[in-house]
């Protein structure tokens, strides 16, 4: 069976978790995990991606992130890419460093968002890395260490996390810390790695019951939650890719979408597309480059590349574009449709 698309959106929260291929390690020392971290934290910081947990063990790691000013899957290709180039060159190794595939879990975060970074915070101790609780407090390869406050990172979003235990930092701390503390006993939770496990009806033993029944749920294993979210999710999903396929049918290119662009700042095409640091420019060569990722489908380096953008500075654009396109209340079909 092929394997599905991943599914991402704008504010959508994920469970990603990536494995060393053939489960061979990718942290060899720390000074692997140290450049791992520094990267990490500079593209979550410049593609404004939420970060609320995660954790590195020897041969894979798990992140807790919401999708912010650029699609997940263009954060994770930067992350992933440039840490396996810099491995490989440390180590004097070649070839692939990472499972082809990332998995990538959407979830709904009512439900799942505090059992999520209790979860991901409690694998060091599970894997053996550290012993207790007092020392996974201090564990520098895991966010936890962040939210007890022993060390600092800029890019993990503490206070998100914090704030769901108590407005107070310390008496949140404390609860966040007892929360933790519960979760040492009950085990590994595979609905939680896995998706489409509906748990909120009970387990499977009550899912199975309610099957037998005739009582169905959708699920699906690229998301986690329960079956109205999930069904939500996969139409939200489904109807994107309609309009990618419907746009690209109907004519729409890159070089149409530049036209378009250009119709509503008032400019031509080569200057659409000319580099430039004035205002109106740069809010025009924003726009394109958020429709082009979010209604094209295109990547953000294929975007970089045609304006003569790097990674980095394209993911900043359709970021950018995003907030210049809802504020404005801008429609790419408006002309197609006149």
């Amino acid at each position: 069976m092929p394997r599905q698309s991943r599914i991402d959106a704008p504010g959508a929260l994920h469970h990603i978790i990536c494995r060393g291929i053939e489960r061979r390690r990718i942290f060899e020392d720390d000074e692997d995990r140290d450049s791992f971290i520094e990267r990490l934290g500079a593209i979550l910081s410049e593609t404004k991606t939420p970060c609320y947990a995660w954790a590195l063990i020897p041969n894979h790691f798990h992140i807790l992130a919401r999708t912010g000013g650029a699609p997940l899957s263009t954060v994770m290709r930067r992350l992933l890419t440039g840490y396996a180039v810099s491995f490989n060159r440390r180590h004097h190794r070649s070839g692939h460093l990472f499972q082809n595939r990332y998995k990538s879990i959407l979830c709904q975060e009512d439900t799942y968002l505090l059992e999520l970074v209790r979860y991901i915070h409690l694998n060091p101790l599970r894997a053996g890395l550290v012993s207790d609780l007092k020392q996974l407090a201090r564990f520098a390869y895991s966010g936890h260490s962040r939210i007890m406050g022993s060390v600092k990172s800029d890019f993990q979003d503490v206070d998100k996390v914090l704030g769901l235990f108590d407005d107070h930092r310390q008496r949140a701390r404390r609860h966040y810390a007892e929360f933790v503390g519960k979760g040492v006993f009950e085990g590994r939770k595979p609905e939680l790695v896995g998706g489409g496990l509906i748990r909120s009806v009970g387990g499977w033993h009550e899912l199975s019951g309610l099957r037998r029944m005739k009582i169905h749920f959708k699920s699906d294993e690229r998301v986690l939650g329960d079956s109205d979210f999930v069904e939500t999710v996969l139409h939200s999903a489904s109807e994107a890719k309609e309009r990618r396929y419907r746009l690209k049918a109907e004519g729409y290119t890159f070089k149409s979408v530049a036209g378009r662009v250009g119709d509503i700042f008032d400019m031509l095409n080569r200057d659409v597309m000319a580099p430039g640091k004035q205002p109106h420019r740069v809010r025009a060569r924003s726009v394109l480059a958020y429709w082009a990722v979010h209604e094209l489908g295109m990547s953000v380096t294929d975007v970089g590349l045609k304006l003569g953008l790097s990674q980095s500075a394209a993911s900043r654009a359709v970021q950018r574009g995003r907030g210049i396109a809802e504020d404005s209340g801008l429609n790419l079909e408006i002309a197609k449709n006149a």
